[in-house]
C-alpha cells in the first residue's frame, strides 16, 4: 500500500462524536442565557413604562391621571415604537392600562410583561407586573401574571417582588 495521507473513518467518527457531546452541553446553556437576557430586558421595559406613566401623570395627566394605554405613552413620546408596538420586545408582550381618577379613588395603572412562549425553547420563564407603587413583581410564566386589586386596596396577588 502506498503512503496515503488523511484521516480514517474511525478518526472522523470520533471527532464528530466529540463535537456532538460539546453541542449537547452548550446548547441548553445558550438557551438559558437567552431567556435570562430576555427577562432582564422585560424588567427594564416594565420599569421604563412605569417611569413613562409617572412622566405622563405629571405632564399630560395634570398631576392626577395616568395614561390609559401604551398608545397614549407612545404618542406622548415617553416610550419608543418597539416597546409601544403590538409585536412586543425581546420575546415579551407588554400591556399597560391606566384608570382615571374618580372621586374618592385616585388614578392607577397596571403594567404586565408576558413571555411570547414558555418552556425550554421559549422566550422567557417569568411574567412581570408593576403598578403605581413602581415595585416589580414576577410569577411563573405558565400561570397568570401577577395583578392587583382595584383601589383603595391595591394588594398584589400571585407574585414575588423583585425590587
Amino acid at each position: 500500500m502506498k503512503n496515503e495521507k488523511g484521516f480514517s473513518l474511525i478518526e472522523l467518527l470520533i471527532v464528530v462524536a466529540i463535537i456532538g457531546i460539546i453541542a449537547a452541553i452548550a446548547i441548553p446553556n445558550l438557551l438559558k442565557s437567552r431567556q435570562a437576557a430576555n427577562e432582564a430586558s422585560a424588567i427594564g421595559s416594565v420599569r421604563t413604562m412605569g417611569t413613562a406613566q409617572a412622566t405622563y401623570q405629571s405632564t399630560r395627566g395634570g398631576g392626577r391621571n395616568f395614561a390609559a394605554n401604551k398608545a397614549a405613552l407612545l404618542a406622548d413620546g415617553s416610550i419608543d415604537a418597539v416597546l409601544g408596538g403590538a409585536t412586543g420586545k425581546s420575546g415579551y408582550n407588554f400591556t399597560t392600562v391606566g384608570v382615571a381618577a374618580a372621586a374618592p379613588l385616585p388614578s392607577y395603572f397596571d403594567t404586565t410583561a408576558t413571555p411570547q412562549s414558555v418552556g425550554t425553547f421559549g422566550t422567557g420563564i417569568r411574567n412581570f407586573y408593576s403598578n403605581e407603587s413602581y415595585v416589580i413583581y414576577w410569577s411563573d410564566g405558565a400561570g397568570a401574571a401577577p395583578s392587583a386589586t382595584p383601589p383603595p386596596n391595591r394588594v398584589v396577588a400571585g407574585g414575588t417582588a423583585i425590587e
